[in-house]
């Protein structure tokens, strides 16, 4: 009881650092969500969007682990994925004991359901929500997993080629397994509901360059830190400052 006492106060903590004060609904699921299946918010098992927790692939993982899960296989299903549009189909069956039938999944990922971030990894989503799938079968979560959410997958609308929000190329990525810095920030942006455009300005002003590509990844790491704390301290004066980088529209006589 006294470990469960201290995880609960622990993931509160951390939950308030991390979205501010909750609802009291919030609170106690997160408080059952900690004890029924120790959960967290620290090691990134939970998140809380718009008003609702979600559990992640990270999450459920841990969640079998524990339980001692014996097995996960997963299989494409050539059948009903087409390479050629990029749209893959991926079964998976969760095996929490050696003689156990199996709890089975499905998780279908292509170009029109994921978010830009993960474009072009579409095998291996539709792999991810298939696992996600299974697993919450298989240990009784009634969470939604992240990466099955309509936000994270983007909209229905077939793909344009549109240029990224933030205006660089993955020249400030990395290559050492690190996020790269155009997901970090879309990220942010998708978090904290900002304006991509706006954003950008921003950065381009906050890094003293005439384009966000010219500027240091230094400099567009710090951008990225300064970002998350102002939106974390006071997201309506991050608003109101970024709405200051906005062009008025011309007046028409």
């Amino acid at each position: 009881m006294k470990s469960q006492e201290r995880a609960l106060r622990f993931n509160r903590r951390v939950a308030k650092a991390t979205w501010g004060e909750l609802s009291q609904t919030l609170w106690r699921g997160l408080a059952d969500l900690t004890v029924r299946f120790r959960l967290s918010v620290a090691l990134g098992d939970l998140q809380q969007i718009e008003g609702r927790w979600y559990v992640t692939h990270a999450g459920l993982l841990r969640i079998a682990q524990r339980r001692r899960c014996h097995a996960i296989r997963t299989s494409l299903q050539k059948d009903v994925s087409d390479p050629i549009a990029n749209r893959w189909v991926f079964k998976a069956t969760v095996y929490k004991t050696p003689s156990s039938r199996g709890f089975v999944g499905y998780g279908d990922a292509d170009p029109s359901n994921v978010s830009s971030l993960v474009r072009g990894a579409e095998m291996r989503m539709a792999e991810t929500r298939a696992v996600d799938r299974a697993l919450r079968k298989a240990y009784g979560v009634g969470l939604c997993s992240v990466e099955e959410l309509g936000w994270m997958s983007g909209s229905s609308k077939p793909p344009t080629p549109v240029s990224q929000p933030n205006g660089w190329d993955t020249s400030n990525g990395s290559s050492n397994g690190q996020p790269r810095l155009r997901d970090r920030l879309c990220l942010l942006i998708r978090q904290h509901n900002l304006d991509p455009a706006l954003v950008k300005a921003y950065a381009t002003d906050f890094c003293g360059t005439a384009e966000l590509r010219a500027a240091g990844r230094d400099l567009v790491e710090s951008f990225i830190s300064h970002l998350a704390a102002a939106a974390k301290k006071d997201r309506d004066a991050l608003v109101c400052k970024l709405n200051s980088y906005a062009h008025p529209a011309e007046v028409k006589s």
